[in-house]
């Protein structure tokens, strides 16, 4: 394992491809927590805008920059309420799962194909494999993002650069006998393919050669147990913009009783986002915690929610 003074990528210098949605993340992310602690009070602009420490005008225009629509609008998606009316919804997961990630929407041009490593590649911990990682600032947060020639295996989001040498050591240990290193270039375009091509944060579409559309896909390299991968998978059925419960993906994958074991495995996902384990709640509404931050996954999924409504009334 190398020394990290090598290794180590330094936030402020090697951050590609800035977009403004990136850059307002870390404002976007302390309303949140405000609005969060303060929810039965419903803090309206003047209140927000003050505690992030810009003018109301300024906070809008960056809230709309950033998302599209107001913070009142953006702010509703956060309450128990919308999670429990999600939750409503018993055919989402059912929906999804028997017709593919083919739906018709805009939201659901996105595809993500997932492959499983074998035991015997899982023990020889990635011998033969090369790995090419960066850190890029997304939407959501810097991130440190690997690609391999088999598709990603590993997305993750920090916030500070002590998190981000703990995710570097984290890559090395997952995947002790590949060939790693750090190549911005390389993971750039699938950086871009994520979070950048389309103004809704997700995939954009190609034009095949007849003119007709047709989705993005990205693979994505997938590391775990048999009973991981299903739960994983699972997760690729839930659409964006609507939620599931544990309880709804334990029954999807034929283990009813197994809420807590989802959990786990939902736990253990390393590739944030494209596996999208941040649109599982409580079954009582809550959100409940994510491994990347609660505030991270409230944000995920009021963005989303807001780009299915535009989509919808469009």
């Amino acid at each position: 394992m190398p020394e990290f003074s090598t290794t180590k990528v330094r936030i402020d210098a090697h951050i590609n491809g800035k977009p403004k949605s990136g850059q307002h993340y870390d404002k976007i992310a302390q309303a949140i927590e405000y609005f969060v602690q303060h929810q039965k009070a419903q803090p309206g602009l003047s209140e927000l805008s003050q505690h992030v420490g810009l003018s109301e005008f300024h906070f809008q225009r960056v809230f709309s920059q950033w998302v599209g629509v107001s913070p009142k609008q953006y702010l509703q998606y956060l309450t128990k309420q919308y999670a429990k009316q999600c939750l409503r919804n018993e055919s989402v997961l059912d929906t999804a799962l028997s017709s593919g990630l083919s739906g018709s929407s805009r939201l659901h041009d996105l595809m993500v194909r997932c492959e499983g490593m074998t035991p015997g590649e899982i023990r020889r911990q990635g011998k033969g494999l090369r790995i090419q990682y960066g850190v890029h600032r997304s939407a959501f947060g810097c991130c440190l993002l690997a690609v391999t020639d088999r598709g990603v295996c590993k997305l993750a989001f920090f916030d500070t650069e002590a998190q981000q040498r703990a995710l570097i050591e984290e890559l090395w240990m997952e995947w002790s006998e590949a060939h790693i290193v750090l190549d911005q270039d390389a993971t750039e375009p699938v950086f871009n393919a994520i979070f950048v091509a389309s103004r809704n944060g997700l995939f954009d579409e190609r034009i095949v050669a007849d003119g007709a559309k047709e989705p993005a896909t990205l693979n994505v390299l997938l590391k775990g147990s048999p009973f991981q991968l299903k739960v994983w998978e699972a997760l690729l059925a839930i659409p964006p913009g609507h939620l599931s419960s544990y309880q709804k993906v334990a029954q999807s994958t034929g283990a009813p009783n197994a809420a807590r074991a989802v959990a786990s495995a939902i736990a253990k996902n390393n590739i944030a986002y494209l596996i999208p384990c941040h649109r599982v709640i409580r079954g009582n509404g809550d959100f409940s915690q994510y491994r990347w931050g609660s505030v991270r996954k409230q944000s995920m999924i009021a963005w989303e929610a807001c780009a299915a409504a535009k989509t919808n009334d469009s």
